[in-house]
């Protein structure tokens, strides 16, 4: 067992795993806190919420082997949580662990996420205005997520091209940014890639070849049904979670919808599912291939977790001490 140990430099140590879906960033993270005395912080922008947790992925408190975990259930599917809100809670318990003699990891795929702990992301304090909020919910609600999402790519080209088009929230928190400032939000964000050196920093990216990766996709999905997404989904909706909510629009459960309202079979909504999945596991190589910070690990290519685990000790301590 390694007991992590505070780096008496000013900074904190951080161990960063990230990856795209199902290659298995929690069997590995899980197992690294055990053995090197850490805790966990997810960065997944769906385990946040409440409810959601087969179509989420969410680890379970069986598989979380008593490593504790934060940034789990956090939020109702009908609140908001900006990544501002992440960064702050996500640095405070970065600092809690480390206080602890521990050592804090983060894990997950949700880029923006990450981004905020990594980089230098200049998130502006600008009050909200309920009046401007109430006015584009009302625009949104009579002519669609893309009539506000074109609106913005005429005022914020650089945000648009961040944020998803259905993503109702954060579009109309940018152009609110926008009517009340008279700067664009990406103004506020010039440094947008600018690292941080606040941490002792390993991070680390687990892969494997897209042959390997996407039939795991489709089995994932497939136990994920079994495991009763489709009951997941209709609770839900049952609950008063409508299907226009930001949480609702995440994957795993925007292509049940449709099945449950009669539009479309299991099987197309199955295979939908699957198809959305794999294209969101290929952005999320494509969005985190950009930081040459990453060391990138292909799984496939150990024998067993411990192994991979192993790998990421040893590269770490160039990084962080551990006290063993």
């Amino acid at each position: 067992m390694y007991k992590g140990m505070i780096i008496m430099d000013g900074k904190e140590n951080l161990i960063v795993i990230v990856g795209p879906t199902a290659v298995g960033k929690t069997a590995v993270s899980i197992d690294l806190a055990q053995k090197i005395n850490g805790e966990i912080i997810s960065a997944d922008s769906m385990q946040i919420y409440k409810y959601m947790d087969i179509g989420t992925a969410k680890v379970s408190k069986e598989e979380m082997e008593n490593i504790p975990h934060y940034m789990l259930d956090i939020v109702y599917p009908d609140e908001d949580f900006t990544v501002a809100e992440y960064k702050e809670k996500a640095e405070y318990y970065i600092h809690k662990i480390n206080m602890s003699g521990k050592i804090p990891i983060i894990v997950g795929g949700s880029g923006l996420y990450l981004n905020s702990i990594v980089y230098e992301l200049k998130f502006t304090r600008v009050e909200t205005n309920e009046e401007f909020r109430k006015k584009y919910n009302q625009i949104a609600d009579t002519y669609g997520n893309q009539y506000i999402y074109d609106e913005l790519c005429k005022v914020d080209p650089l945000s648009a091209q961040r944020i998803n088009p259905n993503d109702r929230k954060r579009i109309i928190r940018a152009l609110e940014i926008f009517h009340e400032t008279g700067k664009p939000m990406s103004y506020y964000n010039k440094d947008f890639r600018k690292e941080v050196d606040k941490y002792n920093l390993a991070m680390f990216g687990l892969t494997m070849d897209r042959r390997k990766l996407y039939p795991r996709i489709n089995k994932r999905v497939d136990e994920m049904i079994e495991k009763g997404l489709i009951e997941e989904v209709q609770k839900l909706l049952d609950m008063g979670y409508t299907k226009d909510l930001v949480s609702m629009q995440g994957i795993g459960y925007k292509e049940i919808i449709p099945y449950l309202e009669g539009k479309i079979e299991l099987d197309k909504a199955i295979e939908i599912l699957k198809r959305n999945t794999r294209r969101f596991a290929k952005r999320q190589l494509t969005w985190f291939r950009r930081d040459n910070r990453i060391e990138w690990i292909d799984v496939s290519q150990f024998d067993s977790i411990d192994e991979v685990t192993e790998f990421i000790i040893n590269s770490a301590k160039k990084i962080i001490k551990l006290d063993i």
